[in-house]
C-alpha cells in the first residue's frame, strides 16, 4: 500500500512549500477580506457584524458606478490597443532576418524599468503646456498645446497607451516563442503553393497561435480589471472620476478614508465579476469549439 502511494507522497512533499506560501499569501488574505466585508471595523479590527450593509452602501455610491463603468472602458481599450500590438510586434520580429536579438531586447526593455518610474516618466510626456513631450512633438506639426489628462473622453485611452507601452514587450516574447514553435515546413509548403504573406498569416500563423492568444486574452482582462497605479499616478482618478478604476476605489477606501470594510467589499465584488467573466468566456469558447 505504501509503495502504491510513494510517488504521490513525494510529489506532495515537493509541492508543500509552494502550497503553504500560496495558502498564506493568497487564500488567507482572500478569506480575511471576505469576512471583513460583512463587518464594521475600526482599522483592521472587526467590531460588529453588519451583513450586506457594506455592499449596499458601496453599490449605491456614485463613485462605484463611475469606477465600474470605467473599468470596463479600460478593458475595452486594452483589447482594442493592447491585445493586438504584441501580436503585430511578434509577427514583425519573427519575419526579420537580422538583429532579432536586438529587437527582442528593445521590446522587453520597458518591462525592466520599475512601474512607478515609468508612470512618472509618462506624466512628463502628457504634461499640459509647452513643456510636455507630446505637446512639443505635436507643436512641431502645428497642433496647439493640450491638457491631455484633463480631457474626460481621452484620459482612459491615453492611460491604456501607457499601459501597452509598459507591458506589451513581455507578451510579445510569449507570442514570439509560439511563432517560433510553428513547423517551418508549413510555411515552405504554403510558399510552394504560391501563398503570399497575408495568406500565410491567415491560414497558418493565426490558427497556430489561436489557443495561446485565447489564454492571454483572459489573462489580460483579469490584469486590466485590476489596474491601479497607472491612474493613481497619472490622474488620481480624475478628471471628475473619469479615470477611476475599481482597484483605485479600493485604494481610496483603504488608504484615504481608512474604511477597510468597504475596501474589502469592493475587492470581493471585483473577484466575483472576474469569476463570472471567466466562466462566461470559457462557456462561449466551448460552444464555438463544438
Amino acid at each position: 500500500m505504501l509503495k502504491k502511494y510513494k510517488k504521490d507522497i513525494a510529489g506532495w512533499m515537493i509541492m508543500l512549500p509552494a502550497l503553504l506560501l500560496f495558502t498564506f499569501f493568497i487564500w488567507e488574505p482572500l478569506l480575511a477580506s471576505v469576512v471583513m466585508s460583512f463587518f464594521s471595523a475600526k482599522g483592521i479590527r472587526l467590531e460588529k457584524f453588519v451583513g450586506f450593509q457594506n455592499y449596499i452602501e458601496v453599490l449605491q455610491h456614485p463613485d462605484f458606478k463611475a469606477a465600474f463603468s470605467n473599468t470596463f472602458v479600460y478593458t475595452f481599450w486594452s483589447l482594442v490597443i493592447g491585445f493586438l500590438v504584441p501580436i503585430f510586434l511578434a509577427i514583425i520580429i519573427n519575419e526579420i532576418i537580422h538583429l532579432k536579438g536586438f529587437f527582442r531586447i528593445s521590446v522587453y526593455l520597458p518591462n525592466v524599468i520599475p512601474g512607478l518610474a515609468v508612470a512618472i516618466m509618462w506624466t512628463f510626456i502628457y504634461r499640459a503646456g509647452k513643456t510636455g513631450l507630446l505637446n512639443i512633438i505635436l507643436g512641431n506639426l502645428g497642433v496647439p498645446p493640450q491638457a491631455w489628462l484633463t480631457k474626460a473622453h481621452l484620459v482612459i485611452p491615453l492611460i491604456v497607451i501607457f499601459m501597452t507601452w509598459r507591458s506589451a514587450g513581455a507578451t510579445t516574447l510569449i507570442y514570439l516563442a509560439g511563432l517560433q514553435g510553428i513547423d517551418p515546413e508549413l510555411y515552405e509548403a504554403a510558399a510552394i503553393d504560391g501563398a503570399g504573406l497575408w495568406a500565410r498569416l491567415r491560414y497558418i500563423t493565426v490558427p497556430q497561435i489561436y489557443n495561446l492568444a485565447r489564454t492571454l486574452l483572459i489573462l489580460q482582462i483579469i490584469s486590466v480589471f485590476q489596474v491601479l497605479y497607472e491612474p493613481l499616478i497619472l490622474t488620481n482618478g480624475g478628471p471628475n472620476n473619469a479615470s477611476t478604476s475599481l482597484m483605485l476605489l479600493v485604494y481610496k477606501y483603504a488608504f484615504e478614508k481608512f474604511d477597510y470594510s468597504k475596501a474589502a467589499a469592493v475587492s470581493v465584488i471585483i473577484a466575483i465579476i472576474l469569476i463570472l467573466l471567466t466562466a462566461l468566456y470559457n462557456k462561449l469558447v466551448k460552444e464555438n469549439e463544438m
